[in-house]
Parts: C-alpha cells; structure tokens; sequence
C-alpha cells in the first residue's frame, strides 16, 4: 500500500460545524447507508452542513444539489473526510 501525500481528516458527518464541506467517504452500518445514498449520500459527493435545529437535531445539509435534513443518528453513520 502506497502512503498518500494528502493528509485527509476522517471524521463523522455529525461533527462538523454549520457552513464546514467535507466529502462522503463510507459507512459505518450497511442497512442504513443504502437509505442514505438513495437520498443523494453517496461516496464521493461533497456535502456542506448548513444548519443545526435548536436542539441539535435534526441536522440540515446540502449534498448533490438539495437541502436534506438528516437525524444526528443518521449524520454519524455517514464517514467523510475534510
């Protein structure tokens, strides 16, 4: 396995800050990310964190084009990378 030069931040979609990008990356539970790439979550695809409800949840992104609300749940399911 050959070392990458980029030296990219694996984290959960759930800890970034409103306005933060990042890009999908993985999954960690199988039955659900099926559910989120039908809804636009797909690796690859950047995805930008543009609100949190007062609460902390639901959470409001912006990935392939739309605004989707997802559970904080469901957002720490989704590993991106900054």
């Amino acid at each position: 396995m050959q070392a990458n030069s980029h030296h990219y931040i694996q984290m959960k979609l759930s800890q970034l800050s409103p306005g933060q990008r990042a890009t999908i990356v993985s999954f960690t539970d199988l039955d659900m990310s099926v559910k989120l790439m039908e809804m636009g979550c797909l690796p690859g695809e950047e995805v930008e964190v543009e609100r949190f409800a007062p609460m902390g949840c639901p959470i409001a992104i912006r990935v392939a084009g739309y605004q989707l609300c997802l559970r904080k749940s469901e957002a720490s399911i989704i590993i991106i990378e900054q």
